[in-house]
């Protein structure tokens, strides 16, 4: 299992948009080939910043599959033009759990 990463900037003023969009947006991702789970939340320090962590079965599943696809151009025209600056997306694969 593959841990994807994404601190998201959003444009201070635009959070209800980006909460709006975001959920015509998640069921996009949600019905990739390889994504197990996905899940959205709100810094509490700082109200525009969100963190999304998704779960894939595979990188390949994220970099090749999801962002090779027609439904990632769709994702994109929905919420990328909400960042400033763009997110930085890292991978982490599990090393404990408790």
């Amino acid at each position: 299992m593959i841990l994807e990463h994404a601190l998201l900037p959003v444009r201070p003023g635009e959070e209800a948009a980006f909460e709006t969009t975001l959920a015509q947006a998640l069921p996009i991702i949600r019905s990739a080939p390889g994504c197990l789970g996905v899940t959205v939340s709100r810094c509490v320090e700082r109200p525009a910043g969100y963190l999304l962590l998704v779960q894939w079965r595979s990188i390949e599943d994220h970099q090749t599959g999801f962002r090779g696809s027609p439904a990632y151009d769709e994702w994109r025209a929905l919420l990328h033009h909400f960042y400033d600056p763009f997110p930085v997306v890292e991978h982490f694969t599990p090393v404990a759990e408790a």
